[in-house]
């Protein structure tokens, strides 16, 4: 692959990435534009040589030193381009980078060696939960952890996705993660049901079944959920995220809220005038599930019902039902539940149904 002269941006131009001032002599960063200083070094004594001598009885270089070394790369070479080899493409972007550094992505690594020439494009165009910006903190991870500083909550399902994406980012992902886990809340909630919202297919040996679903170990009777479509591109953390959210849609949520009487003797106090209850919240929320995830949470053993019991759950099932009809979750499907006799072992007696509506028959006039 034939590589481009190198040069230095000499015209003001730059990668268009996050900019950060850092002072190179000691690797302390001072602020720029608004973004997030370089974190200082925490070396105990950066005098100390890293691995003591090499054969030549020569000192390896000092942490400090190895600082200021990444911190110009990140500078010079990822927020400014200069000196690089290869142009990456993305949407309507274009980095100037350096194929050294793009190696350590094993993504980027195939493309490099794949391509006829010194540009590469990576088609993130069906891969709907990565953004620029997200991309921009994962790329820019491969030169600098300085990357991690990056991570907001509003970015942090993306830079999940681009580390998944690129691979060999372990430390971002699991960053990345932690920012997604720790962002969902009642306030975001919605969005993150929209992450949930995928229509499972049915399984040709169960119909009834989604594809995907298996049974929960402390709940026989209740399918686990597998994500799929546009969350496959998160590997294993689809499955850890997926679980966060069912969590705290079946458990949290409804504790959060005092939405049913618990047994504490300490009950919640009643909401204030013209104030929604917490009950009232939860029904509101649930309305707007998609079915297969209303089902689990319903029909969850750690749906906290409280001294209600089975007659709450089916209570505030009945409930939510009928409020479903007059969203988009259930407009289109004649949902149901039963409360049975008697209770499977470690499940609940609260069972939920859907029957999709059948489409009226037009008789065309000759």
């Amino acid at each position: 692959m034939e590589a481009p002269s190198p040069h230095y941006g000499t015209n003001g131009t730059t990668n268009g990435v996050p900019h950060i001032h850092v002072n190179g002599l000691n690797g302390v960063a001072g602020p720029s534009k608004g973004y997030p200083p370089t974190p200082p070094s925490t070396h105990p004594d950066t005098s100390t040589p890293v691995n003591g001598s090499n054969t030549n009885g020569l000192h390896y270089t000092s942490l400090s030193h190895n600082d200021a070394i990444v911190n110009h790369i990140y500078t010079a070479g990822f927020q400014h381009g200069n000196y690089s080899d290869t142009l990456l493409h993305i949407l309507n972007h274009q980095y100037r980078l350096h194929a050294i550094i793009l190696s350590r992505s094993p993504y980027l690594a195939h493309l490099i060696n794949t391509a006829g020439s010194n540009s590469i494009h990576v088609p993130i165009e069906s891969e709907p939960l990565i953004t620029e910006e997200g991309f921009a903190v994962a790329l820019g991870y491969l030169y600098s952890s300085i990357s991690l500083r990056l991570i907001t909550p509003q970015n942090a399902l993306s830079v999940l996705a681009s580390a998944c994406l690129l691979g060999g980012m372990e430390d971002l992902c699991a960053h990345a993660y932690e920012a997604c886990k720790e962002h969902i809340t009642l306030e975001t909630i919605n969005d993150w049901i929209q992450f949930m919202d995928v229509p499972p297919p049915s399984s040709p040996s169960n119909p009834s079944t989604p594809v995907g679903m298996s049974p929960v170990a402390t709940s026989p009777s209740t399918p686990a959920l597998e994500l799929i479509g546009p969350t496959a591109i998160l590997g294993p953390y689809a499955r850890r995220l997926r679980d966060d959210i069912l969590g705290f849609i079946v458990s949290t949520l409804p504790q959060t809220l005092q939405a049913f009487p618990s047994y504490s003797h300490h009950p919640s106090k009643p909401p204030a005038a013209n104030t929604e209850s917490g009950y009232d919240t939860l029904l509101r929320i649930y309305s707007t599930l998609p079915f297969h995830v209303f089902k689990h949470a319903v029909e969850s053993p750690g749906f906290p019902v409280g001294i209600g019991g089975d007659q709450a759950r089916f209570r505030f099932a009945k409930e939510a039902i009928a409020a479903r009809k007059k969203t988009k979750a259930g407009r289109d499907a004649e949902e149901s539940v039963v409360l049975a006799f008697g209770k499977a072992e470690g499940g609940s007696a609260v069972h939920v149904t859907r029957k999709m509506k059948k489409r009226p028959l037009w008789k065309v006039a000759k």
